[in-house]
C-alpha cells in the first residue's frame, strides 16, 4: 500500500470513507484494488489507519489536527483539508473535482441523503455504499443495465414516477423512501422526468 502514490492516474475512482462504521475490511477490498486515491473524514481516519491502509487526504476539523499531530509524519506525504464536521462531505467532494478526479466511491452514504450528493454530479460519477448495497444515479433520469434476478431499491424524490421496462413486464410506479422492486435476470431499463438512483445488492453488482 506504501507505494500508492507513485502509480496513480486519477482514473480509477476515489474512495471517500466518511464513517467508522457501516463498512469492514471485506468491503474495502475490492475498492482499494486498483490503487484509488483515498480520502478519510476524523470520524474513519484512526479506523481506517489501524488497518494499514495508506491514506492521501484526512478530512478533519483543527482540533482533531491538534489531537493527533503525529497522523502528518505517519502518513507523509498527506494532504488535510480542514473545516468543521458538517462540511466534510462537501469538502471532499470539492476537493476531488479541482484536483481532476471523476468519479468517487463513498462508503457509507445513508440513501436518505442521496440530494446532498447531487450537485455534483455534473463533475463527478458518484457511486455509494450502504447496508450491503451499491447505489448509482440515472444521471439523466434513464439508465438501462442487464441485471441477475435480484431485489433493487429506487431512490429519488418522494412521489416522482420511474418506468421499468424488461423483456417481461413494462410498468409505473411512483418512489416512497427506499421502494423495492423484484427483477428477473435480463435486460432492465428505467426513465424518469430526473434524476434517481437504483441500489443493487454488493453481491449481485
Amino acid at each position: 500500500m506504501s507505494s500508492h502514490h507513485f502509480v496513480k492516474e486519477k482514473q480509477e475512482p476515489a474512495l471517500l470513507i466518511v464513517s467508522q462504521t457501516g463498512w469492514d475490511f471485506q468491503h474495502l477490498q475490492p475498492l482499494l484494488e486498483w490503487v484509488p486515491t483515498i480520502l478519510v473524514t476524523e470520524e474513519s481516519a484512526l479506523k481506517v489507519l489501524s488497518l494499514g491502509i495508506k491514506v492521501d487526504v484526512i478530512v478533519a476539523s483543527q482540533k482533531f489536527q491538534r489531537d493527533n499531530p503525529q497522523l502528518g509524519e505517519e502518513q507523509f506525504p498527506v494532504d488535510f483539508i480542514t473545516v468543521p464536521a458538517d462540511q466534510f462531505l462537501s469538502a471532499s467532494l470539492e476537493y476531488l473535482t479541482q484536483s481532476g478526479h471523476s468519479a468517487v466511491n463513498i462508503l457509507p452514504h445513508d440513501p436518505q441523503d442521496h440530494s446532498q450528493l447531487e450537485p455534483y454530479l455534473k463533475d463527478l460519477d458518484i457511486v455509494f455504499f450502504h447496508n450491503g448495497f451499491r447505489y448509482f444515479p440515472a444521471k439523466q433520469g434513464s439508465i438501462k443495465k442487464w441485471l441477475p434476478a435480484c431485489s433493487l431499491q429506487v431512490l429519488g424524490e418522494e412521489g416522482q414516477f420511474v418506468e421499468h421496462q424488461s423483456s417481461v413486464t413494462t410498468h409505473l410506479f411512483p418512489i416512497n423512501y427506499l421502494t423495492s422492486l423484484e427483477v428477473t435476470e435480463g435486460l432492465q431499463e428505467f426513465s424518469s422526468n430526473r434524476i434517481f438512483w437504483l441500489g443493487t445488492d454488493i453481491q449481485t453488482s
